[in-house]
């Protein structure tokens, strides 16, 4: 009998698993592309144009609750899942040799999706909270538009937080790197003449998103920005 998750049989939970993972990795490009505006180093100016759109749009108000919910939904069906599993099989197989059926970060998959899951508590307390309920600062001369960047600086001022951040997305590093190829596998897309194109793609994209995500911190606890 096929294990159940979420959403059923096993395969249907691949598939909810890959159209989930990839609307996700859509809405990191989203974040990691809106974020990296504190790169124009003109104070925020340009972040704060870009985060006042985003948290106005009912477009994307409304794209960000069901991304809430597909989130949710995600973390949910993988852990339940990588729990079945486990338990399904207690004891390791004899003739199981370390990496030599799948790497390490695919077994952990459970594990890196926990403390994605506690980065994110953490990422929306920081600033989702403030910034769609207890409010932040208003930018002089600009009613209704907040200073979510100021926020930012607050934040990474303390060491504390940035080393957590850094942490964080070295777990979205290797949680990207097999989730990516892995959504493509379930959705079928899976051929020996493409496998490598989309394995290469996968781990220049986790690497570009992971450093990208991690240098935001580091800049501004180190006023790389002005």
């Amino acid at each position: 009998m096929a294990r159940q998750g979420l959403f059923g049989s096993s395969l249907v939970k691949k598939f909810w698993m890959a159209l989930t993972g990839l609307f996700l990795i859509s809405f990191l490009v989203v974040h990691a592309a809106i974020n990296a505006q504190i790169f124009w180093n003109d104070g925020g100016v340009t972040f704060n144009k870009w985060a006042h759109f985003m948290g106005t749009n009912v477009l994307i108000r409304t794209a960000e609750i069901v991304l809430f919910l597909g989130l949710i939904a995600h973390i949910v069906d993988g852990l339940m899942l990588w729990s079945q599993n486990r338990t399904a099989r207690p004891v390791k197989y004899a003739a199981e040799k370390g990496s030599a059926n799948r790497t390490w970060y695919s077994a952990s998959m459970g594990i890196l999706g926990t403390l994605l899951l506690l980065f994110l508590i953490m990422h929306l307390w920081h600033f989702w909270v403030p910034s769609r309920i207890t409010g932040l600062d208003e930018i002089a001369g600009m009613p209704g538009h907040h200073d979510l960047y100021i926020e930012m600086v607050r934040v990474f001022e303390s060491p504390v937080p940035v080393v957590l951040y850094v942490l964080g997305c070295i777990s979205l590093y290797w949680h990207l790197l097999h989730g990516f190829a892995s959504a493509f596998q379930s959705l079928g897309i899976n051929h020996k003449r493409y496998n490598p194109i989309i394995k290469m793609t996968g781990a220049a994209f986790s690497a570009v998103i992971s450093l990208l995500f991690i240098s935001m911190p580091l800049a501004i606890h180190f006023k790389l920005l002005s």
